[in-house]
């Protein structure tokens, strides 16, 4: 977002400015061009950076941009406001969907009056999600349109246009992205910006906006299914789905997947022998368009990622008009179910139905088997290092073996604790899960103390209905809320302890002590995990008492700290009384710390100077860093 020396505000560029934007910095500059007002999500890779962006360049525009606690609420308050008719931007990866599903099924009985657009972000791969989730499923039980974007460039007019079918068919539409075009960087155009569209008017109407009549939701099924059989002809005003070729086979694609497919029929030579079907409209599929495209079409290839949705699509489609045309795709093996695509693997699939030779170019000797693998670390000085320690050390002082109390985790950093050498966490499923899995392993008679661990983001997101339960039938758990103020896995977004959010807003901090005790837990403590011993001490005082008991081991994330305040002191090895014992790296786990000629070493820039490392060297060997060494 440079030009030249100077940055550029990429909401604030005229139109006509070219700009080297990733992909959600191009839906954020959408939603401003198509006036959006009110803009919400909760935090999830690979969206975040959407409304990070806003929050980043939007200082002074007149809207209204801001984190909330879940994906529901931020749905609900996008919806109160196209309700009202202002324009709403709602982001969430694809388990937000989940979690929204509740409200957005429901908002489409009722409609919205201001475009209100939902970004839903899957996760091929995956590469930060728990599963490979493809929300194309949920346009189709949602019954609301669906529309996807292939680069940074769509990425910013699809969000515009999503806009304005919105308002034009009088429904939400979702914006399905993935991983490789949320976070792919290109160039972008830029287009004329429309100032925010605010409340127009809310006028009372019970058959419309109120779910408990069961006759009114069956005129407003007949009234949603009325506005889908609309999408397609209004989509087409916008130039959505292409057709590029006029070959005899059609290579139907969609997403990020038009690209592998683009660069596939060229390095192969096959321009002359495909037609390639680019549908930008997933939900409800455009059957007057496939059918005029694929009437006469040999063969249909089609190249998706993560189910066969669209396979199953064509192929009903194409039995409803009597045509005996080979589909193949997913379902057939043409390519994989599993994981995202490639250009390689899409390269691979073409040649093999074109009879063509095609071998994969090696850039390298080295085979994968034989790189050693990485799993992702805790960060240097993680409080959460110190927390599963002390839950560890706590668990022995109580008198139980670590393997006979189980660790229920939750979604969030410190669901890193999983890999060695702390293995910690047991299980980790969804947003919340920890308390609730915690207790019905207690209420189904496991006989032996059951932690739940959980973040302050988690918490607040989904952790307070599950406390509320444990506490009203009074399980006997003990719950451990790893407080860093920040969400921090997704980048540093704010929690509602914040008296301050991204965009300078005041608002009033929400303390989760306060909380806890006023739920009516039967004992809460508040301890900084850095005092590993205290916090060990008050686990294993926890785990001996009846009832929920909660500890709140609170300290910033380490990260977000240093960045604040700066390193004030780091540790190195002394070489001479180092023996190998391996100690500090298997207590620990800290990745500045690692093993050489037998010797352990820090790396002085990784070190932000916690010393836990310190508290468990046998031989005394890692001391602190005088400044003139550090600074060397």
């Amino acid at each position: 977002m440079s030009k030249g020396t100077q940055e550029v505000n990429p909401l604030t560029a005229p139109a006509g400015t070219r700009l080297a934007l990733m992909g959600n910095e191009a839906i954020a500059r959408g939603a401003i061009e198509g006036g959006v007002y009110v803009v919400s999500g909760y935090p999830g890779t690979p969206s975040s950076e959407v409304l990070m962006t806003i929050h980043r360049f939007g200082k002074g525009l007149d809207i209204y941009a801001e984190w909330a606690v879940n994906e529901r609420v931020a749905f609900e308050i996008g919806l109160g406001a196209a309700i009202g008719g202002a324009r709403a931007l709602v982001t969430m990866k694809a388990p937000g969907a989940n979690v929204a599903a509740d409200p957005i099924l429901s908002a489409a009985y009722c409609g919205v009056d201001g475009g209100l657009v939902v970004l839903i972000a899957d996760d091929p791969g995956p590469h930060t999600t728990q599963t490979e989730q493809d929300s194309r499923w949920f346009a189709r039980l949602a019954k609301l349109p669906m529309i996807t974007p292939s680069d940074p460039q769509e990425a910013k007019d699809f969000t515009k246009i999503a806009f304005e079918i919105s308002e034009e068919i009088k429904l939400p539409v979702l914006l399905r992205t993935t991983t490789r075009v949320n976070h792919t960087v290109g160039e972008v155009v830029l287009g004329d910006v429309r100032p925010p569209q605010k409340f127009k008017s809310f006028t009372r109407d019970p058959p419309r906006f109120v779910r408990a009549g069961m006759r009114w939701n069956l005129e407003r099924h007949k009234w949603l299914n009325k506005q889908l059989s609309m999408v397609e002809g209004v989509v087409s005003k916008y130039g959505l789905n292409k057709v590029i070729g006029k070959g005899e086979i059609c290579v139907i694609c969609e997403g990020v997947a038009y690209n592998y497919v683009v660069e596939a029929i060229s390095e192969l030579g096959i321009e002359d022998k495909v037609r390639v079907v680019k549908l930008d409209l997933l939900y409800p599929l455009p059957a007057e368009f496939l059918k005029r495209e694929l009437k006469d079409c040999e063969k249909v290839v089609v190249v998706e990622e993560l189910d066969p949705y669209l396979e199953e699509g064509i192929k009903k489609l194409l039995y409803e008009m009597n045509l005996n045309i080979e589909v193949v795709g997913k379902e057939e093996g043409v390519l994989p179910l599993e994981g995202e695509l490639t250009p390689t693997i899409v390269k691979k699939a073409l040649a093999k139905i074109f009879g063509i030779k095609y071998e994969v170019r090696v850039r390298s000797p080295i085979k994968l088997e034989e790189v050693p693998a990485r799993p992702p670390p805790l960060c240097p000085s993680c409080p959460h290092r110190y927390s599963y320690l002390a839950i560890r050390f706590g668990i022995a002082k109580a008198g139980f073996k670590v393997s006979e109390a189980p660790i229920i985790g939750d979604i969030g950093c410190y669901a890193l604790s999983v890999n060695p050498p702390l293995n910690a966490i047991w299980t980790e499923h969804s947003m919340g899960a920890s308390i609730s899995m915690a207790m019905g392993l207690k209420v189904g008679g496991y006989p032996k103390p059951v932690i739940a661990t959980i973040g302050d983001s988690t918490f607040y997101h989904g952790g307070l209905q599950p406390l509320l339960e444990a506490i009203h039938k009074r399980v006997n758990i003990l719950v451990v809320i790893l407080d860093n103020s920040v969400v921090a896995m997704t980048g540093h977004q704010s929690t509602p302890e914040w008296s301050k959010t991204e965009t300078g807003k005041e608002t009033k901090a929400v303390d989760i002590a306060d909380v806890v005790k006023a739920m009516g837990a039967d004992n809460v403590a508040v301890v900084d995990p850095y005092n590993i011993d205290e916090m060990t001490n008050v686990v294993a005082e926890y785990l001996r008492k009846p009832g929920v008991n909660v500890i709140i081991a609170k300290h910033p994330c380490a990260l977000m700290e240093v960045r604040a305040k700066g390193v004030s002191r780091r540790y190195t090895v002394v070489p001479e009384k180092c023996i190998g014992c391996r100690a500090c790296v298997t207590v620990t786990g800290c990745p500045a710390i690692y093993m050489e000629g037998g010797k352990a070493k820090i790396m002085l820039e990784d070190c932000f100077g916690c010393g836990l490392c310190v508290k468990y060297c046998p031989q005394n060997a890692i001391v602190e860093v005088k400044e003139r060494e550090g600074g060397e």
